[in-house]
């Protein structure tokens, strides 16, 4: 496969943050498919993450078609930078403590919002 996922992350990404030079990406392909290793301006994580991991999750899906076209399973890696806010309180910016889309689960609580289908939040703005 062409690079052409590296490619489209780097244009998506760029369009994301503040500090487009400061972006780099490193691809590796092995069995188990393609990797994308994002770095990133710490000040720019936010943006590339979105609120509870949404912005990220996106992003991969969306290289997951990218990938799909290309007969290829691409994932992504965003590497935590050093001095960011997780590497602060886990003392350190190995990879475990590294943004990788696994701690989703971690953030559901019980006073969290009941999530509802698209078709449940068209019948609720139909009442109003």
């Amino acid at each position: 496969m062409t690079e052409k996922d590296q490619e489209f992350l780097e244009f998506v990404v760029k369009g994301l943050v503040d500090n487009p030079d400061d972006v780099k990406i490193v691809r590796t392909v092995d069995e188990m498919g393609v990797l994308l290793m994002l770095d990133l301006n710490a000040d720019d994580m936010g943006k590339v993450i979105g609120r509870s991991g949404n912005t990220a999750k996106a992003i991969r899906t969306l290289l997951r078609v990218v990938g799909m076209k290309h007969n290829a399973r691409v994932n992504l890696k965003i590497n935590e930078p050093a001095g960011g806010m997780r590497s602060a309180e886990a003392g350190g910016g190995s990879a475990a403590t590294g943004w990788d889309g696994s701690h989703a689960a971690e953030v559901a609580t019980s006073s969290s919002p009941v999530m509802k289908t698209v078709d449940q939040a068209m019948e609720d703005l139909g009442n109003f």
